[in-house]
């Protein structure tokens, strides 16, 4: 991460503190280690996003349902996902540092970086020539060559080695690859181990093996296991879909990077049940949908980009990510994957229950097929939070900060300010907030001078001040601010509730995709 983008990083971080977004769990006693609370403010954004995600999800599309399922679920469960046996990460450890890596990620940051030369050399090469053909360039170019065929032998070595569970290839790789410690320097490296990252519990007054049960480390098989339930008592055909919002649990050894990557964290799933063989079809629809969705906020469609998989996971056909800007560069934000009928098929087996869909029009049954859609509602704050954190320099010579979150996701939509707590105003004030406040949330202050209110709300992000003065009382109008363009118009009171309705609708923000 470059000291610019480390640095602003760091002030996001700060200023979600100190403007009540969040803070760090149990603070009061020295915290705990990638776990974090959401604030006042933080918890109204977070809303928002998933009831953004959750309208376009049940409210778009009739053919998808959401549901709640219960965190604690059989132990079997996670035996037929496949998590008890295969859910782990390779931990490499650095000696001299003493620091815990993921090697897969230590040898994708090396992809990465060749990755990076290639495109430096194709933007040298589109500034030469008018009619630069890319595609002729990449695969004439002796360099270009040359780096795609070290990231062709990378991605062989390590889908082998994640394949095979052969840590002794992995380490290999690392070691081949002269990647050393970004904190250390150094290339003293342990051997490469696996990790489960299922946090466990015992259900019961006994504990015991008997009695073992797991959090949760996905919401995706609380779907899967009421498929027939949904289905049945929904009338449901297919395709269609089961969504979902809820926590998950991973005991991450490598979790850094603030909320990017937690230990407890929260997420918004759709499976989309579909007939065998057009499951590529839907793959495709749900990738454009899915990016759409995220651009509908206006946070720059420069900031999102594909990312395909290489390796993919024992029960997937096709996989991507949507990966998103942050401050530390491209990373995933959510991701789509053709799960097959894996999931459907599994449970079947262990369960010994049948989970079929008799489709009518072919006259058969079958297990449907799969397409998974899965954003971290974590992440999703993040990127909303970081492309948003704006330090600005006025005309003046003044400077502010201010969060420009899409007005239909702020915690709070209108703050209503009386400019003097004297002569009827803040009477006046909250007589017009309670005539707002069923249909926009309100933030309402009377304390310091209106510039100090004005760079205060700036800051937790309000789209929209309205002042409360002297004129107010004689002729009904107030002064409306907006947190953008700092503009300021004079507006009648009984105006307010659609002008603020409609400029922070997630309905109006729905209608865009």
């Amino acid at each position: 991460m470059a000291n610019s983008e480390d640095n602003l990083f760091k002030n996001v971080i700060a200023h979600s503190k100190e403007y009540g977004f969040i803070f760090p769990s149990s603070e009061i006693y020295d915290g705990l280690s990638a776990v974090y609370d959401y604030g006042q403010n933080g918890a109204e954004l977070k809303n928002n996003i998933k009831e953004y995600w959750w309208k376009f999800m049940t409210m778009m599309h009739d053919n998808i349902v959401g549901i709640d399922a219960a965190i604690f679920m059989h132990p079997t469960t996670w035996k037929a996902s496949g998590h008890v046996d295969a859910f782990n990460d390779p931990m490499i450890d650095n000696k001299d540092s003493k620091k815990r890596y993921r090697a897969d990620q230590l040898i994708e940051g090396v992809i990465e970086k060749l990755e990076e030369k290639i495109e430096k050399e194709v933007e040298k090469a589109a500034k030469r020539f008018e009619n630069f053909d890319r595609a002729m360039f990449v695969s004439t170019n002796a360099r270009v060559v040359e780096y795609q065929k070290k990231i062709d032998d990378i991605n062989n070595r390590l889908k082998e080695a994640m394949a095979t569970n052969n840590m002794e290839a992995m380490k290999q790789l690392v070691v081949d690859l002269e990647i050393a410690d970004p904190i250390s320097g150094t290339k003293n490296w342990t051997d490469v181990r696996q990790f489960n990252l299922m946090f466990s519990t015992e259900m019961g007054s006994v504990a015991d093996d008997a009695n073992k049960i797991y959090l949760r480390p996905e919401t995706a098989q609380g779907i899967f296991v009421n498929f027939l339930n949904v289905q049945k008592t929904g009338r449901m055909k297919i395709p269609f879909g089961i969504a979902q919002i809820g926590k998950a649990f991973r005991n991450e050894i490598v979790a850094r990077q603030f909320i990017f990557r937690m230990r407890e964290f929260e997420q918004m799933e759709m499976q989309f049940f579909v007939k065998p063989g057009e499951e590529m079809k839907w793959y495709e629809y749900w990738k454009e949908k899915r990016l759409k969705w995220h651009q509908a906020l206006g946070l720059g469609n420069g900031n999102y980009r594909y990312h395909d998989h290489l390796n993919l996971a024992h029960y997937a056909n096709a996989a991507c990510d949507i990966q998103f800007n942050f401050p530390m560069g491209f990373r995933e934000l959510e991701g789509i994957h053709s799960r097959t009928d894996f999931d459907l098929k599994s449970h079947e087996k262990f369960s010994g229950k049948k989970l079929q869909y008799f489709d009518p029009e072919e006259n058969q049954n079958y297990i449907p097929y799969v397409v998974e859609t899965s954003v971290g509602l974590d992440r999703m704050f993040l990127s909303v939070l970081s492309s948003s954190y704006k330090e600005e320099k006025l005309e003046d010579g003044s400077e502010r900060v201010v969060l420009r979150i899409p007005a239909a996701l702020a915690p709070n939509k209108v703050a209503i300010l009386p400019l003097m707590k004297k002569d009827g105003l803040p009477e006046k004030a909250m007589e017009i907030m309670n005539s707002l406040k069923f249909d926009v949330r309100c933030f309402y202050e009377e304390k310091d001078a209106i510039g100090k209110r004005y760079r205060r709300q700036d800051a937790i992000g309000t789209p929209y001040c309205v002042t409360v003065d002297h004129q107010t009382l004689e002729d009904n109008t107030v002064t409306i601010r907006d947190r953008d363009t700092m503009k300021q118009e004079r507006v009648k009171a009984s105006e307010l509730n659609a002008k603020l309705s409609a400029a922070c609708s997630i309905n109006n923000l729905l209608k865009q995709i």
